[in-house]
Order: structure tokens, then C-alpha cells, then sequence
């Protein structure tokens, strides 16, 4: 698809996110590539994949960054961590992605300067901290601007106020980039769309198709309706995440490697009880490291790692989960004092790693690794959310060595390619844009940080969604903007369940609890008007949100 369709606002004139055309086209076309699995990884590939020229389908069982996808720490990070395992090539790998992410979508991946605190008797210390963040920087390509700066102990302090003075021997600034890692995976999927790539959500494989023993497609269940489907491709690439292996297993091909599941919890209280004055990386008494980042009128904390053995469908965090985190938090922050009753959400994730022998959740590496099978499925599993474009990369590289080096094949361009809404000169832009809308928005009588949200959120695109907010305006304000952004994730983004939009389109769930629970009902509504629910639909989904609303606050 031509990118001079692509218009100012980031989106295709043509409606490549419509659902039930995309079923059609999914059943009647014989596909160069099949890709399993709406994440990051998933999109990543059929982004790659599409733009070079093979004709790409993409099937999610349930929504697009369902899973680990909207899970994550929410940063685009250069992988500090694992300069601790030693693990070189991966902080150079994920560090210099970080900037070509941060340059494909400027409003999405901000730059985020956090502190590291620095103890007497945890941690590296002063001295090998300084040669590794600077070793870091070089792996990384930091800009010489953001590269790391060390702080005295009373620098460090006065950085962060609420930091227990007792061990602080010192500190130090260096730079990430916080991103929302649901909506990076649905920008990424809608530039797939725009680019050719068939996307359907709510379509789960139910096993494969073979020719002489050789995958040549799936056999599929749509989800919203229970009709069984069918896709032909010359290819398929099982990108799904926690659920890799069980589809090794449905293609009898799971041998050698296998997943080992970690679980990351993080926990949102608000920012008033965790006033922290920048995003912050500190080291917890077992030698774990937690981030604490404000957003907006909270801060979110996490992430543990823990080994997980039960449902991979229902992934909740427990109140020993949180219960450590708020130790956690308490050790490093006296005076926050947190306890259960200040935690306004939580989200727990899985992390799909390879398995080591002998090594523990927080040893095991965070590079991913692609399987073969013989019958040609190709998988991949580890990773990153920051390291997805290259991941991408070498599936697709993988794809066209194994099935189409005949064809005359475009290379991988993704890291010149803009994501939605992400049209801006440069972070300056981004700004520009934010304060030209709250001057919009405050009219109508919407103030704090909404035009910094939506522009966050949806950069360029949020234009769209003011225009029709001043289309639709019930003298509601705050509900007509809700409404306004359900309407863009319906028409623009595929939402077909209040869930969709509450959860992974809009970030309500996680990080406003208090403004979705006024809401629900209008938003409900909205949904039932829009595809014509009955009473009984209407009812369902209702339950749905009620239930995940209950989920984020129910540690068992």
C-alpha cells in the first residue's frame, strides 16, 4: 500500500482496521506469511514483513498487547540490567533501538531521566556503577547531553527528597525513554494495515494445515461469533508470546528449548502518596531492582520476578506480590508508609523465557531465540519490548531464506518508518502540540493533564479526536471525551469490547481507576449503541469491565 495515502494525522484514508472485511479477505486469499500472535513481537513481524512485500496476514486470539504486550514496566529501556550479566551485545542492541523507536514515534517513547540511588552496602557501589553507566552510554549511543552524570550523596538527596538518608552514599542520572507499551503495539499493528498486512483480533488457531507434512496454514475459531475459519499462507510464524510452547505443542514440534514463565507485578498508588520528583531505580535488600515512576496523577511501581506454573490465561498479581513491592517501596521511602489500601491498581505479566537449568527467574537472559520445526513452523520467544524492530527483523530475514529468496523483495526499512500519529519534527513538537490543545480543551472546561495525555497517547491523532469531541458535545466534558477517544478506538483501532477501549486503547484501567468506575456505564453504553447490542450483550460486557475493574485491586 502506497504511504501517500497515509494522511496528516498518521491514519490511512482507506479503513484497513475494519474488522469483519478483514475476515473476508482472510478466508479468500492465499497468504505469503501468517503470523500468530498481536504483541509487540507479532506486530513488529507483520510490519517488517508487509512493508517488504509479502502478502501478511495476523491473527490475535484475543485483543491486539493482550498479554505481556500491555504488561510490561512501560519503558523503552537501553537494558541496564543486563550490563550486570554481562550480557554486552544486548545493551548495545537494545540501546541503540531505543533512540530509533524514540525518532519513530516522539509522543509515545518520551525521554525520561531517572535516578539510581547508590548504598553502602547493596548494589555495585559508587565507583563501579560510574564505569558501567559509562560503559553503558557507549554500548547504548547515548547523546552526549543525556549520558550518565554522577551525584554526590547530598546531590542525590536533594534529587530525591523521600530517599532514606541513612545508607545513600551517592547517586547517579542517566536516561530511558517511558513509553505505553499497548498503544507502541497497536500503532505498530495499524501501520501494518496501512502497509497491507490483513489484522484480525478475536481469532484464535485451533490447530494447522499441512501439504506433504509441511505448515501451509491454520485452522481458526472467531471468538465474537463461534464460526470456524480457515487461512492458507506459504509461511506462519508463531509469535504468541507465553503461549509459544503450546503451540509447538499443537504442531508436535516442541523438542529441545522450552519457555520458562516469569511473573512481573506492578502496583499504582497515587502520586500524592508517592510524590517521587523524578522516575527512580532503586535497589531492594534481596538484590532485586524496582522502578518507581510518576505519571500523571499516579506513580506506578514494580516489577518482581517470580517463577509462574499456574494459568497463563488469568495472570493476577497476589498479595504477597504486592506486599513485597510495598515493603519494598517502605524500606527505600520511610516516610511513604504504603500499605494495601493506597494500591489504586495493579497488573501482573509473564515474561517468556528460555529455560536454563539451574538458573533462577532473575538470572535467566532476556535474549530471545527463534525454534524451527520440521514442519517449517517458525517461533520465537525471549526478548524485549524495546529489541521487537530487530527481532522483527530477523524472523522476516528468517521467513524469506526459508520460502521466498526467488522474489525480488524490499529490505527491512522499519527504522525510517513513522508510526501513527508520530509525524513530528522533534520532541519540541510534541510539546508545542500538547500546549496548542490544552489552550482547545480548556474551553470546554477540560484542564489538568488531558491535552498532555492525549497527546501522549495519540500525538498527531489526537487532533481527530478533539475535532470530534467539539462535534459531540452533551455538556458532560469529561464524559464527552471519553467518549470521543471510544470512538476513535472503535472506527480507527478495532476495539470491539468496552475492554479493548478501557484497557489497552486508553490505559483507564491501570492508571485512572477512580475516573473508569464513574464512567463505566456511559462507556458500556456507548459500545452497545455503537454495534447494536441487546440487553443480554450489554449485560455481558458490563461483567467484563466490572470483573477487571475487581481484578486490579483483588490480591489473594
Amino acid at each position: 500500500m502506497a504511504e501517500g495515502r497515509t494522511t496528516h494525522h498518521g491514519l490511512d484514508r482507506k479503513l484497513t482496521m475494519n474488522r469483519a472485511a478483514n475476515l473476508l479477505t482472510l478466508q479468500s486469499t492465499q497468504f505469503d506469511l501468517l503470523v500468530i500472535g498481536g504483541g509487540i513481537t507479532g506486530a513488529g513481524i507483520a510490519l517488517d514483513a508487509a512493508a517488504r512485500g509479502l502478502k501478511t496476514v495476523l491473527v490475535e486470539k484475543e485483543d491486539f498487547a493482550a498479554g505481556t504486550s500491555s504488561r510490561s514496566t512501560k519503558l523503552i529501556h537501553g537494558g541496564l540490567r543486563y550490563l550486570k550479566q554481562l550480557e554486552f551485545a544486548l545493551v548495545k542492541e537494545v540501546g541503540s533501538e531505543r533512540a530509533i523507536v524514540h525518532k519513530l514515534a516522539p509522543h509515545l517513547v518520551v525521554p525520561e531521566k531517572m535516578l539510581l540511588p547508590l548504598y553502602e552496602k547493596r548494589g555495585l557501589g559508587y565507583w563501579l556503577t560510574s564505569i558501567g553507566l559509562k560503559i553503558y552510554d557507549w554500548l547504548a549511543g547515548v547523546k552526549p547531553e543525556d549520558q550518565r552524570k554522577m551525584l554526590t550523596r547530598l546531590q542525590t538527596l536533594n534529587h530525591e527528597p523521600l530517599l532514606k538518608k541513612d545508607d545513600v552514599k551517592g547517586g547517579a542520572i542517566y536516561a530511558e525513554y517511558r513509553t505505553d507499551d499497548a498503544r507502541l503495539t497497536i500503532e505498530i499493528i495499524k501501520l501494518a494495515a496501512q502497509h497491507g498486512a490483513c489484522i484480525c483480533n478475536y481469532t484464535e488457531v485451533e490447530g494447522f494445515k499441512y501439504s506433504n507434512n509441511i505448515i501451509s496454514g491454520a485452522l481458526l475459531i472467531d471468538q465474537l461469533t463461534g464460526n470456524q475459519l480457515a487461512v492458507d499462507a506459504k509461511a506462519v510464524v508463531n509469535a504468541t508470546g507465553p503461549w509459544v510452547d503450546k503451540l509447538r505443542i499443537l504442531n508436535q514440534s516442541r523438542q529441545g528449548k522450552q519457555l520458562h514463565l516469569t511473573k512481573g507485578v506492578h502496583i499504582v498508588v497515587p502520586f500524592h502518596r508517592l510524590p517521587v520528583h523524578q522516575a527512580i531505580y532503586f535497589d531492594v535488600p534481596d538484590g532485586r531492582m524496582i522502578f518507581a515512576i510518576p505519571r500523571g496523577r499516579v506513580t506506578y511501581i514494580g516489577t518482581t520476578d517470580t517463577d509462574y506454573n499456574s494459568d497463563i490465561n488469568t495472570v493476577l498479581a497476589s498479595r504477597a506480590d504486592v506486599e513485597y513491592i510495598l515493603h519494598a517501596v517502605n524500606e527505600t521511602f520511610p516516610t511513604a508508609l504504603l500499605t494495601l489500601a493506597d494500591v489504586e491498581s495493579s497488573w501482573a505479566g509473564l515474561r517468556p523465557l528460555i529455560h536454563e537449568e539451574g538458573k533462577s527467574a532473575s538470572q535467566l537472559s532476556r535474549k530471545d531465540e527463534i525454534f524451527e520445526s520440521p514442519t517449517g513452523l517458525i517461533s520465537i520467544a525471549g526478548g524485549k519490548l524495546t529489541g521487537y524492530r530487530k527481532m522483527a527483523e530477523r524472523v522476516v530475514d528468517k521467513v524469506i531464506e526459508q520460502q521466498f529468496e526467488t522474489l525480488e523483495l524490499k529490505p527491512c526499512a522499519t527504522d525510517s518508518m513513522t508510526l501513527p500519529g508520530g509525524n513530528f519534527s522533534d520532541y519540541s513538537a510534541v510539546r508545542k502540540l500538547e500546549t496548542e490543545l490544552a489552550a482547545k480543551l480548556g474551553v470546554l472546561n477540560l484542564r489538568g493533564n488531558e491535552a498532555t495525555n492525549l497527546v501522549h497517547l495519540y500525538g498527531q491523532q489526537a487532533l481527530l479526536i478533539v475535532e470530534h469531541l467539539e462535534q459531540h458535545l452533551t455538556g458532560e466534558p469529561e464524559q464527552d471525551l471519553l467518549l470521543a477517544k471510544a470512538w476513535f478506538a472503535i472506527k480507527h483501532e478495532m476495539a470491539v469490547t468496552p475492554l479493548d477501549f478501557i484497557n489497552r486503547r486508553s490505559g483507564l484501567l491501570y492508571f485512572n481507576r477512580p475516573k473508569l468506575t464513574r464512567y463505566t456505564d456511559a462507556i458500556v453504553n456507548y459500545f452497545a449503541e455503537r454495534f447494536n447490542w441487546d440487553s443480554e450483550v450489554r449485560s455481558k460486557y458490563l461483567k467484563q469491565v466490572q470483573q477487571a475493574l475487581e481484578e486490579v485491586i483483588r490480591f489473594e
